[in-house]
Formats: C-alpha cells, structure tokens, sequence
C-alpha cells in the first residue's frame, strides 16, 4: 500500500500511515447534512436482511433462473470447445483442435463476463430500488406496481438508460479502490507483530468486502432523490471515506461468515451428490461421480450468488444509511477524493 496520512478529517498528516481517530465523525469543514429521507430499518443483522430478502424473493428467483441458465448454456459450451478440439485435432490437424478450443473459450469468456454481467448488474439495481424503498419508506411505491416493474421504473428515470448506470458502476469501484489503496488500514488495525502476517489474507478479504460498495452508493442516491445522481454518487463515495472503519470492520466480518456458509452450502449439496453416485452402475460411476460433482458445484455457486450475496448486500445498505442518518458532510473528505483519484472528478460530469 502507498504511503498516506489521513486524519479523521480527511486531511493529510505526517507519520506514513492511517489515522482513525474517531472515525466516523466529521470534525474540520461541514457542510451540514446534504440529505433529508426517511429510514425506517436500522438494524443490519441477518434476520433483519433475511426478511427483507423473503420480502423480495423475486428478485433472488430471477439473479438464480439468469445463473442458472448461463451454467448449463457453459456446460454445453464447454462440450462444443473440447469436442470440436478434440474432432479437428484427430481428422483434420492439432494446431486446428488448438484455435477451436481457444477461439470457443476467448468467445465464451467474453459473452460469460460482458453479457452475464450486464444483465446481473441490470437485476441487482431494480433490487437495490425496491430495497431502499422498503428500508426508508417500508413499502414499495404507491402498492399498485410490481417488484420489478417498480425497480425498473425508478433505475429509468434517475439515470435514463441502464448502460450509463453500468459504466458509473465501474467509476465507483475505481474510486473505491484507489481510496484503499491508499490506506494502511489493515496495518493500523492490527498492530501486533504476530499479526501482521495475515495482514495479506485480511486484504483479500477486504477486497472481496468492498464489491458491495457501488450498490450502496447507488441505494444512497435512490434514497436522497432530487434531479443531480451524479452528484449524490460523490456525496455517497464521500459519506463512505467518513465512515470507512465502521463499514469495512462490518464488511469484514460479513464476508467471513459468507465465506462460512459457502462452504457449508456446498458440502450440503455433495450429499446428494454421493447419494446419486452410490446409485450409477459400477461401470460408470467413477465418471458418473465427476458429473454430480460439477452439478453441485454449479448448484452452490448460483445459489451463494442469488441468496447469500444479495443478504450481505442488505445488511451493508442497511449499516450505510444508519451511520450516516442526520451526518453532516465534511468537504475536506470532497477535496481529498478528487486529488486521489479523476475517476471521482469523472463521476460529477
């Protein structure tokens, strides 16, 4: 990590590291609160975002038919590479078998990371909109629309095509990766020298904390209002740096118990898995196992995606817009964000 001093103000300091003095509050310059809503939802535990997520299930149904359509059109993908390779490489020559199987994969990867993308990130705003309705305002809209109908309806009008909300998606986790970039955090949180050598597995973890971040900006912005989005992304980025500790500290220990029912999610699905090997004939079952074995595999991977990820991301808006309910902007942490980064800069044009 670079070298950088920051006090609980945003401002630069000496000694070569983070200073978290009180973080969370916002001594030094104030603007004052720069938003008025309501929020009815407070406590960011798991049985709180577990029933918002009951509360919003067809979205998680939706985030898991989308992934697990993309599964079984990848089986099928990879079928055609390794069969098409293997088909020119015996009646044709290798170095064809070669090409097929690299251009089909070069192919999938990018339909698997541009396409799939895209429409998850499409679902995951119009869940973020009905979300924030339900936190601030404990229903959706005015009752006479549906889940998605409403969740599209509001994502159109603040930003008028789902694209543009797409690339200011990719702005803010720039942001956000410069901004932890330049802190030695983790170093500061743990001082002790016995520490230190997990400091590189805690940032992995810390990385992997920070991918909900852009979608709480957004629920910040959805919640606030008015006619500037842009400039309610900086205000939200800005709230995150004055919050930074409470949230990454929260994040942290989500991600670790993620992490924890991932794992047994998974071994949950390699019992039927067994089971259904234990029934396969002899004579297949040694290729039969590897088969269960990728389909519970697929299975953990689409459900983590559609259910667990979507419940940590409730308990991050929910911890969000609770820290910075009645909080005064401090524009040192403005000033500061557009010298670090002029992706931050790109955001407001």
């Amino acid at each position: 990590m670079s070298d950088m001093s920051l006090t609980n103000d945003g401002g630069r300091g000496g000694g070569g590291s983070a200073e978290w003095r009180g973080a969370g509050t916002s001594q030094g310059s104030s603007q004052g609160p720069s938003h008025s809503y309501p929020l009815l939802v407070r406590d960011h535990g798991l049985g709180t975002a577990l029933k918002l997520l009951f509360e919003t299930l067809p979205y998680a149904l939706a985030r898991w038919g989308v992934l697990l359509g993309f599964a079984a059109a990848c089986a099928a993908w990879a079928i055609v590479a390794v069969g098409g390779a293997v088909w020119l490489g015996t009646y044709v020559a290798s170095v064809f078998g070669y090409c097929w199987l690299l251009g089909i994969l070069l192919l999938g990867g990018w339909i698997w990371g541009a396409i799939l993308r895209y429409t998850l990130h499409v679902i995951a705003c119009g869940h973020v909109a009905v979300l924030t309705e339900l936190i601030t305002r404990g229903r959706i809209g005015n009752g006479s629309e549906g889940q998605f109908a409403y969740g599209r309806r509001i994502v159109m009008d603040r930003f008028g095509e789902v694209a543009i909300l797409f690339g200011l998606n990719a702005l803010i986790r720039a942001v956000l990766r410069a901004f932890h970039n330049a802190l030695d955090t983790l170093g500061e949180w743990l001082p002790a020298p016995g520490m230190k050598a997990i400091v590189g597995l805690l940032n992995t973890i810390l990385s992997a904390a920070t991918r909900y971040l852009d979608k709480v900006v957004l629920s910040y912005d959805l919640a606030r209002g008015g006619d500037d989005p842009r400039r309610n992304i900086q205000d939200g980025l800005v709230y995150y740096c004055q919050n930074a500790k409470p949230i990454l500290t929260t994040s942290v220990w989500m991600v670790i118990v993620e992490r924890i029912l991932s794992i047994l999610l998974c071994l949950l699905l390699l019992v039927p898995a067994g089971v259904a090997t234990v029934w396969l004939p002899e004579a297949v079952r040694e290729y039969g196992a590897l088969v269960t074995v990728f389909i519970a595999a697929l299975l953990a991977v689409t459900v983590r995606a559609a259910f667990i990820q979507p419940l940590f991301l409730i308990c991050m808006m929910i911890r969000f817009h609770a820290l910075i309910e009645h909080q005064p902007i401090n524009s040192t942490w403005v000033g500061y964000l557009d010298g670090l980064s002029d992706k931050f800069r790109q955001i407001g044009r």
